[in-house]
């Protein structure tokens, strides 16, 4: 006979399904017995659940499929629910199997119990629970379906006296749904775009992920429109490699070139991209927006155009019926803005740069203990990364120097909390991808902040043999939200983190630590710590006032920047 643990394991390997991450306990002890017993699916135990969840995001973002995580009953599950919700933002596809306390208990406040149906009813896109082996194999279907077809998250519960229970004799593996048939646009809706484009003198693109399968038709679109394109960061990966139209990113990892090329369009075209920041978008233009997605359209900025349709298929039809832009005079102003800001840019990521002349007088303003530049590092890691490797970055400044440093060139992968903005992402999303290929190269950039928030899960890497690189920018400080501090003309408060030897504490779990407190030891510890072949946290000291300068500063953040720090140097930060 085959159980309901046995048919639910068999049918996720069945569909592809490599590994599932969480915590070993009570309600799932059937489950987790059916993953020892099968040879096509890895258990992967981690020491938080949380990072489980985040480790099957980014899993399934990376091969665009079902990924599965799993927590026991009442606070296991909980656990999952950061991670999830990154799943969610990100519109991945996962499947998190919970724990649920024996059915006849169900109802009475018994011990661990919660109501996991309420618990995450906003997180997923499918929620129920198991109570009866003949609910299968529909009730599988149903959830995976949903998670694959909605590109979300499905929670299956599952109580602790039903895994182990007999499914009906016959009772067939349950199969799942492939991906769904792309669409173009609607004829009318493309037909108007092109006459509101051919209307325009300067076009602009922005671009983002949505757009990554039609790479070859966004640079044949920009070359007949000669048009520079502003890519979101999730865009660098796709778009960045042999591409003479992009001029980086926007936002407050962006640079002078977007604002000008946001600035001097009369149209602004943005293909599969939904990024939020509304403040950055240029006023007073006209907006074509291309996205599968209806609900993503017009949410961001007012869109004057409205186009529903797969990016790839949309542009096949839209590009023939524009007509060329003969001036290039729009695309090579933008153009040489951003070479201009790149070389001023390369200048911070000379290691040398604090002991010429005028490093020396930058540095007593905003580096006077002498601490290595993040751009140093980031630099250091873009010049010795394999041309496949994964990066996963923390939310807040490891973010903007790796957009500003890591060109996505090759087959460069980028993995992020970019829609959720949660910290501590970037270690166990490096672990989930590590998982995938145990060959491939995978890096995080982890903050100080970020890092410690889910520490413990470095002993997975060691535990499991997932040989990731941690690169942490170890600054002593919670660095974009002292950034903001000061922005807004407050004193640094809150904000430091007095943090251990971060390469100490990985040499004490078996995993080799290397620490770094001087810019011109930084390339070589890079490229040892790449040489290494198990897991490595490459502990740099970097400088914690390094400003991320916004693309347009205004007026009111440079008052606010010099009342924070005479605020700062009369009151000094906890």
């Amino acid at each position: 006979m085959t159980t309901v643990a046995e048919l639910i394991i068999d049918a996720l390997a069945e569909h592809g399904v490599k590994s599932v991450w969480g915590v070993v306990g009570d309600a799932l002890n059937p489950i987790t017995d059916a993953i020892r017993r099968e040879d096509r699916v890895e258990w992967v135990g981690v020491r938080h659940e949380e990072a489980g969840a985040f480790a099957a995001s980014a899993q399934a973002q990376l091969t665009d499929d079902l990924a599965v995580c799993m927590g026991t009953v009442g606070p296991g599950a909980i656990h999952l629910l950061n991670g999830l919700y990154d799943a969610k933002k990100s519109h991945a596809p996962v499947l998190a199997i919970v724990g649920q306390v024996p059915r006849e208990e169900m109802g009475q406040d018994f011990f661990q119990e919660v109501d996991n149906d309420k618990l995450f009813a906003d997180v997923a896109v499918w929620t129920q629970t198991l109570t009866h082996p003949d609910q299968l194999p529909e009730l599988l279907e149903s959830g995976v379906n949903a998670a694959l077809g909605q590109r979300g998250v499905a929670v299956l519960s599952v109580p602790g006296d039903v895994g182990s229970l007999d499914v009906p004799h016959g009772t067939r593996t349950p199969t799942f749904v492939g991906p769904a048939p792309l669409g173009s646009a609607d004829a009318a809706e493309v037909h108007a775009a092109a006459k509101a484009i051919d209307a325009g003198d300067r076009v602009t693109m922005l671009v983002g992920a949505g757009a990554r399968p039609a790479r070859e038709e966004v640079l044949a679109l920009a070359d007949k429109l000669n048009a520079p394109m502003v890519l979101s960061l999730k865009a660098k990966e796709g778009f960045e490699q042999d591409n003479p139209y992009e001029v980086g990113q926007s936002g407050l990892i962006g640079n002078p070139a977007t604002t000008e090329a946001f600035a001097a369009c009369d149209v602004l075209l943005m293909v599969g991209t939904d990024f939020p920041y509304k403040e950055f978008y240029p006023k007073g233009k006209t907006v074509i927006q291309i996205d599968s997605r209806p609900a993503h359209i017009g949410r961001r900025t007012q869109v004057t155009h409205p186009v529903v349709g797969d990016a790839r298929l949309t542009l096949e039809a839209l590009t023939p019926l524009v007509a060329r832009k003969r001036s290039a005079k729009h695309l090579k102003a933008a153009r040489k803005i951003y070479e201009e800001w790149g070389h001023l840019q390369a200048r911070l990521a000379d290691p040398k740069h604090d002991k010429k002349l005028l490093g020396r007088l930058r540095s007593k303003a905003d580096n006077p203990d002498h601490r290595i530049r993040p751009e140093v590092v980031a630099a250091a890691v873009e010049k010795h990364a394999d041309d496949d490797t994964i990066f996963t970055t923390d939310t807040g400044m490891s973010t903007v120097w790796l957009s500003r440093f890591v060109r996505f060139t090759g087959a460069r992968r980028l993995i992020g909390s970019y829609n959720l903005g949660s910290m501590a992402n970037a270690m166990p999303q490096a672990l989930g991808a590590q998982a995938l290929d145990r060959s491939r190269q995978v890096v995080s950039f982890s903050g100080d902040g970020g890092l410690t928030m889910l520490m413990g899960d470095l002993i997975t890497a060691v535990a499991q043999n997932l040989p990731v690189k941690v690169v942490v920018f170890d600054n002593g400080r919670l660095g974009m939200v002292k950034l903001e501090m000061e922005q807004a003309g407050l004193a640094e408060f809150g904000t430091v983190l007095h943090n251990p030897d971060f390469a100490k504490l990985a040499e004490a779990i078996g995993m080799k630590g290397i620490r770094v407190a001087d810019p011109g030891d930084v390339d070589g510890a890079v490229k040892e710590a790449f040489a290494h072949d198990g897991p490595v946290l490459l502990d740099v000291l970097t400088n914690p006032d390094e400003v991320s300068i916004p693309p347009k500063p205004t007026v009111s953040q440079g008052w606010g920047f010099a009342i924070a720090k005479t605020k700062e140097f009369v009151v000094a930060p906890e």
